[in-house]
């Protein structure tokens, strides 16, 4: 794994519908590997989609996948007093953003999420958690007039969760949902191929998987395997099948989530070859969450998909923590990944 590219990644600024920075940075690593006209081009909803020619033509046609967009904030009403009114792009808790400092609109101007002082609330209130529709963001202006001169409804805000290494081993970031799986696809990319492959850098996850429908309707490929991050709740006062997957256990491999049931023979050949080649893994023990495979298995005459993820605590949060030995398990089995969903028997 580039650990230095991986934290470039995460340090952008791309929320659904606004890949733009990440889009940007993507082509140019692309770009060093010389591929020939024609294998990388952009689709009308701002999907990467690139085709590598290998060493061998595909018995499959095999579709790797990540998403390219975070979970942020949209500014959706400007206060009289100047603070802004906003709602989440994706799933975000409302109490996971109050007190975060962030950035806001094209001019990254400084700002944090505030909320009523408890001692306003009512007892109820007090008792019930957070709502989107209580918060505002403080961007220092006094007056909507001011506030206009710099940031208009439909404007972003960012966390400002900057990457950096936690403890031994770990890796505080935003944005690693799914930038981890953006720096997988470059990584594959960036080997000679034993076979012909396709590869998408996918928008619009966060917001009901829209790029992904898209992406494997044009390139309709047989198999697809989709490189995300994934909850894991091993927190204190967590236990049991509550923990969902654990950091520090290796690579998920999810055989359900809340959108897909995975293909069986896909997820045994991903078992097999990680007890083969002393991979560590794990699977999720509760049904939790959802990725691009729920849109693409759907896609023309139906894809057989698999996952692939790093544990991830903090999901969807302003700061997310992954553990850099899991981050390898996973690149290993992408690796190995290429050649097997060729040659072994499905």
């Amino acid at each position: 794994m580039n650990e230095n590219r991986l934290y470039q990644l995460c340090g952008l600024c791309g929320t659904s519908g606004r890949e733009h920075a990440v889009r940007s940075a993507i082509p140019k690593e692309l770009a060093k590997l010389q591929l020939p006209e024609g294998a990388v081009r952009t689709d009308r909803l701002g999907n990467i989609l690139v085709h590598k020619k290998g060493a061998a033509a595909p018995q499959r046609k095999v579709l790797f996948t990540a998403h390219m967009d975070e979970v942020a904030l949209m500014v959706t009403y400007i206060n009289p007093d100047g603070s802004l009114g906003f709602d989440a792009v994706g799933g975000i808790s409302a109490a996971a953003v109050i007190g975060r400092q962030v950035t806001v609109g094209p001019g990254q101007i400084n700002g944090v999420i505030g909320c009523k002082p408890v001692h306003l609330l009512s007892k109820d209130a007090r008792k019930k958690p957070a709502e989107m529709s209580s918060l505002f963001c403080d961007i220092g202006t006094d007056s909507a007039e001011e506030t206009m001169q710099h940031i208009r409804p439909g404007d972003i805000i960012y966390f400002c969760g900057e990457p950096h290494d936690l403890g031994d081993g770990s890796l505080a970031s935003k944005a690693i949902d799914d930038r981890f799986g953006c720096e997988i696809l470059l990584e594959l990319l960036e080997k000679e191929l034993p076979y012909d492959t396709d590869f998408a850098f996918l928008v619009q996850e966060e917001v009901g998987l829209r790029g992904a429908g898209v992406a494997a309707q044009s390139i309709q490929p047989e198999i697809a395997v989709i490189f995300e991050a994934t909850t894991a709740a091993d927190l204190p006062g967590s236990e049991g099948a509550d923990r969902v997957c654990e950091l520090g256990k290796g690579a998920v491999i999810s055989f359900i989530d809340g959108r897909t049931i995975y293909d069986k023979a896909l997820y045994d050949l991903a078992a097999r070859i990680c007890d083969a080649n002393g991979i560590p893994w794990q699977t999720k023990t509760k049904i939790a969450g959802g990725n691009d495979a729920g849109a693409i298995q759907n896609a023309g005459s139906g894809v057989r998909v698999l996952a692939v993820s790093v544990p991830c605590r903090y999901l969807h949060a302003p700061l997310s923590v992954i553990r850099k030995p899991d981050a390898e398990a996973c690149s290993r089995l992408a690796e190995a990944l290429l050649s097997a969903l060729q040659e072994a028997e499905l």
